[in-house]
């Protein structure tokens, strides 16, 4: 079979299995992606840097590391036993392609953060993120379009143009992580870094058809990640399964030394896949599905995944979160009140855009930021500017927070009955371009993921199929509680077992024979005895 067919259907642990079987080689997977991206990117634009070079390294050092353990053991019978052995001393990710949204610093490449202000900066070091995935084995692949500094649910706001949802290309992959869940839903790479701040990661993992993951709040460090809100940003993965979120959180999470918010984690979450739900508490917020706006699709595939779930013997309790409406209000003034402090380094004198034309220092701290932010940059500039000022911090920013100790000790006391929450991801599936103009109704698509973000739980957007009305890829959201986010990926993986839904968007027509051109050598498939070997 050629690789052009194969590739993009292969899981981390497919490939891991793959090359423990011999049945490819690191580099033969690199190659295999960088045709895809080379075929199919012209149509998602969800790349802004590619990086092939360093796929191809990073693969190269793979396969050599495994050649030495193959020459090694040639005669030895338990050569295949040492080989896995070395396999899993590169890491979780070893073998499979990644790529990283960019506002995360990967050394000698861009890091723009979508803005003009950064267009031609480029990064000194890396993001601890990064770094990780990388040391695990993964081929990076690539920088990944957003919306402005991540301000946006739609990657509309992208100086350098929009990403498509390769569901349908009129139509949003949703954001501010767009460019990475386009790319995972179009089968360029198998997994996919983003940063959810309200729902970043989310939303357009349901709007794409994959899985996205925003760990609890410290699980990932922030060091190297181009900060929007300090106190609610986090880094999280997508994947086309929760099997590959568990390898990528496996590979990056844990304490760093350089980010205070950091923590200790010991957690192997593969080791969580099997476990299934029988006698799980899984809890239900009616008022959720029942919020005006929401799309009847989206509420039947939430009740029925909850329906799932019953069925696998979780026991279904309902809970009440009595502040969650609450949490736009709360969002919109502690997020904009940290933009303003984190884009405020953005001066144009130490890096950055730079007017040239401009009188005077003042001229040019003016211009320079007026012309290298984007309109709705500017806009949170300029709010959280209002709700810092003299006279209104008092009445807005101290209200917020305590708004949202109100909304923490909400799902504290909710995970004191059940183990796990389960709601829907968004209000609609994804919209076509230019369909929300208005930026408040632009917000509203994160008025299910922004809570969490306010608390600091995890939470983990699962797809359930297409919706009944759109026919787009619906998501459904798990949430757990702080510091438990094993309990999301066991439950996650038992509801997807359920399924049997399409893993990637039916992009690919006419386009096979582009791919193959490109690659020259067919990559075999795993066998199927390998393929269940390598299960992480």
């Amino acid at each position: 079979m050629a690789v052009g067919f194969e590739y993009p259907d292969l899981s981390v642990a497919a490939i891991r299995a793959g090359l423990a079987a011999h049945d490819f080689s690191a580099r033969e997977v690199a190659q295999a992606a960088i045709a895809r991206v080379d075929a199919l990117d012209p149509q998602v634009h969800a790349f802004l840097e590619p990086t092939p070079e360093l796929a191809l390294a990073a693969a190269e050092r793979i396969d050599a590391a495994l050649a030495g353990t193959d020459a090694h053991n040639a005669a030895d019978a338990s050569a295949a036993a040492t080989h896995n052995t070395a396999l899993d001393s590169l890491g979780p990710l070893a073998g499979v392609p990644i790529a990283f949204k960019d506002n995360m610093n990967q050394l000698g490449t861009h890091t723009t953060c979508a803005s003009l202000m950064l267009k031609d900066y480029t990064a000194p070091f890396s993001a601890t993120c990064v770094e990780r995935a990388i040391a695990g084995g993964g081929l990076p692949l690539g920088k990944l379009n957003m919306d402005e500094f991540a301000f946006g649910s739609s990657t509309e706001t992208s100086a350098f143009g929009r990403t498509y949802n390769p569901w349908d290309l009129e139509r949003v992959p949703g954001g501010s992580s767009g460019g990475s869940a386009a790319s995972v839903a179009a089968g360029m790479v198998t997994v996919a870094l983003g940063s959810d701040t309200g729902g970043s990661i989310r939303q357009p993992a349901s709007f794409c058809g994959v899985v996205g993951m925003k760990p609890t709040y410290g699980v990932v460090s922030r060091y190297g990640v181009v900060a929007f809100g300090s106190s609610l940003d986090q880094v999280g993965p997508f994947g086309r399964t929760v099997a590959d979120i568990a390898a990528t959180l496996d590979a990056i999470s844990g304490r760093d030394l350089r980010d205070c918010t950091s923590q200790e984690v010991t957690t192997c979450f593969t080791d969580y896949l099997e476990r299934g739900v029988a006698g799980m508490r899984i809890g239900i917020v009616s008022a959720l599905t029942d919020a005006p706006g929401i799309e009847l699709e989206i509420v039947t595939a939430t009740h029925q995944a909850v329906k799932r779930l019953e069925s696998l013997g979780a026991h279904i309790v309902e809970v009440e979160l009595p502040n969650a409406a609450a949490a736009l209000a709360a969002y919109y003034v502690i997020g904009p009140c940290e933009a303003f402090s984190n884009l405020s380094r953005f001066d144009s004198v130490r890096y950055g855009y730079r007017e040239p034309d401009a009188a005077d220092l003042g001229e040019q701290y003016e211009q320079s930021r007026a012309h290298g932010f984007g309109p709705e940059t500017i806009r949170r500039i300029m709010l959280g500017s209002y709700l810092l000022s003299s006279g209104v911090y008092d009445t807005y920013y101290y209200p917020a927070q305590q708004v949202r100790t109100l909304i923490t000790q909400d799902y504290q006391r909710a995970f004191e009955q059940v183990d796990a929450l389960i709601t829907p991801v968004s209000p609609r599936t994804a919209f076509r371009f230019g369909e929300i103009a208005d930026p408040t109704s632009m917000y509203l698509s994160d008025i299910f993921t922004i809570p969490i973000n306010i608390a600091g739980n995890g939470g983990l957007s699962l797809p359930v199929g297409l919706g009944e009305t759109s026919g787009l890829p619906v998501g459904v959201q798990i949430i757990g509680p702080q510091f438990s986010d094993e309990n999301i990926i066991q439950v996650a993986a038992a509801l997807e077992a359920t399924y049997d839904i399409r893993r990637r968007a039916p992009l690919e027509a006419g386009i096979h024979a582009s791919i193959e051109d490109r690659l020259g050598t067919p990559l075999k498939a795993p066998t199927q005895a390998s393929a269940e070997g390598g299960r992480q």
